[in-house]
């Protein structure tokens, strides 16, 4: 899983039925310091992420192996919101707070 930022979303008219229904956001790897770190990757959402928000991305087979990615065609998927992330015993990314709270 990756850690990123959603920075953006994808909009597209014409797509493989597979994709239908599906909001397409444009996600960036982050570092723990969150800041970018990674190339801009487009993800099908499954749990309804907003922007600015950290999300964890799975990507490759694993991206169709959520209830709603499954059998679909979607390299990349938001399987999640990230409320919290702890690092050497210590709170360095709370939602409420923003980023850093370290």
């Amino acid at each position: 899983m990756i850690l990123a930022e959603v920075v953006g979303t994808v909009v597209s008219t014409r797509k493989d039925s597979g994709l239908v229904g599906f909001k397409l956001l444009l996600t960036r790897e982050v570092d723990l310091t969150f800041k970018p770190t990674g190339s801009m990757l487009v993800a099908a959402d499954a749990v309804g992420a907003g922007l600015g928000e950290i999300v964890l991305v799975a990507s490759g087979s694993s991206a169709r192996l959520t209830e709603v990615t499954r059998d679909r065609p979607v390299d990349a998927v938001i399987a999640g919101i990230v409320d919290s992330v702890e690092a050497r015993g210590e709170t360095i990314y709370q939602k409420s707070a923003g980023a850093e709270v370290a």
